[in-house]
């Protein structure tokens, strides 16, 4: 008998009133006012970035380059692969993509391979081949002793040049986050060299990841990368070729800087309840942005200033995740349907990489037959005695923050926001016939 189908049925046949008979505030859809999207020519940016890397090389001609491709659903980024992979085709290069993701796509060379067709990265649509293996070789070792494991078909190559965005970190406040130095130090090493940078905790990783990109700068292996910064929409706001040097160094930091700037965030800073419509490892190496969400929930990691949210509520997983539920630890409850959606095993090994990342994140929430039990759920124990006064907020996922849907009593707050604008009449949260989420209204 698969006992955990039983459990699972057990929950979905709870059928209990949550909220006995009393109703949620309406809620109303909410829009950021936001400036024209950034024009950014991909070619042109790129190429001459790549022609100044090269011409500090020596000239690129006749070598075999490693384009670095991670697991985010980064929304221009086989764009801006393909503006790598021919920028370097220009200078003479025989360029080819390796997944650049660690223990993602289930730590499987065909699952990470499956993760960059499912990002538009394929050999059919750039043209060169895409190369996945999760065999590694000792590169060499840090100052402090600890072992660098690279990619077999990175360190057979004359060179690497990763390609992703830059953004604050989800485990950490340093100052060059997420980006560049965190895909060449992680994400080159696949699962064994994820799992050692990691193994010191998530508070040490800043210390690493430089120790890492150190050993790769100084071997000649990282030759550079190529920075995306997006805006608080989730549009590009800019694209930047780093050099080696820049790596973890003054430029990166700058991106970072700026990325951070520009990072999408609630607009308000105490809520009672968050409704994520999705999370998933598309989204964010957590699931959800951990900044988003106000909670890093890592021991030795101090927590975000905020916002400060009583209770969240996440309610499906992306297709792209491939059952990766990690960071669903962030959340407090879900609906059985999403639990139904997990791979387990994938879900631990990348929370067994992470490290004290993944201790606690990878911990299952309350889990309550439908949406609508959850929402209800959270509602009732976030602390506010009358529902009716429930400060909640719903999203489609922490990366798409332009529209969400708030209820009455955050009104005024919104009123006071020179940046949100009401776009929509209030109207009560009707559930589906089957307690699923109302859908989104279209305007």
């Amino acid at each position: 008998m698969d006992r955990s189908r039983d459990v699972l049925e057990a929950v979905r046949d709870m059928g209990v009133d949550l909220l006995d008979g009393a109703e949620l505030p309406r809620w109303v859809l909410v829009r950021r006012r936001s400036e024209p999207a950034a024009e950014v020519d991909f070619d042109a940016v790129v190429g001459s970035g790549i022609r100044d890397l090269a011409d500090g090389l020596g000239g690129l001609a006749g070598r075999r380059i490693a384009v670095g491709v991670g697991s985010r659903g980064i929304r221009d980024v086989a764009a801006v692969v393909a503006a790598t992979v021919g920028a370097l085709r220009e200078q003479g290069a025989e360029p080819f993509v390796v997944p650049a993701m660690g223990s993602h796509g289930s730590s499987h060379a065909s699952g990470q391979a499956a993760v960059l067709a499912d990002l538009g990265v394929t050999e059919e649509a750039l043209g060169v081949p895409v190369t996945a293996t999760m065999d590694t070789v000792l590169l060499g070792r840090t100052g402090s002793g600890v072992p660098v494991h690279l990619d077999a078909a990175v360190a057979a190559a004359d060179g690497v040049i990763v390609v992703n965005r830059v953004k604050p970190h989800t485990d950490f406040a340093g100052d060059f986050g997420s980006g560049l130095a965190k895909m060449a130090a992680i994400g080159l090493g696949n699962i064994t060299g994820a799992t050692v940078v990691h193994a010191d905790g998530s508070a040490e990783l800043p210390r690493v990841i430089t120790e890492f990109v150190e050993v790769l700068r100084d071997a000649g292996v990282l030759l550079g990368g190529v920075a995306i910064v997006e805006d608080s929409l989730g549009r590009t706001a800019e694209v930047a070729v780093v050099d080696a040097e820049g790596v973890a160094g003054d430029h990166e930091r700058r991106l970072v800087a700026r990325a951070r700037s520009l990072h999408g965030h609630l607009p308000f800073e105490d809520l009672d309840v968050l409704v994520v419509d999705t999370m998933g490892k598309d989204i964010s190496g957590a699931g959800m942005d951990t900044n988003v969400l106000g909670r890093f929930w890592i021991p030795g990691v101090p927590e975000p200033s905020g916002p400060h949210i009583a209770a969240v509520t996440v309610h499906r997983l992306t297709a792209a995740s491939r059952g990766n539920a990690s960071g669903i630890g962030l959340a407090d409850l879900v609906p059985a349907a999403l639990i139904a959606d997990v791979d387990l095993p994938a879900t631990y090994v990348n929370a067994l990489t992470s490290g004290t990342g993944g201790l606690r994140r990878s911990r299952l929430p309350m889990v309550l037959p439908t949406d609508r039990d959850v929402v209800h759920a959270a509602a009732r124990m976030c602390g506010r005695r009358t529902i009716r006064d429930v400060r909640l907020v719903r999203v489609v996922s922490t990366l798409h923050l332009g529209e969400m849907l708030v209820s009455e009593p955050l009104l005024d707050a919104v009123a006071a926001d020179p940046s949100l604008e009401v776009a929509d009449e209030p109207r009560p949260v009707v559930f589906g016939a089957r307690g699923e989420l109302p859908a989104w209204p279209h305007l």
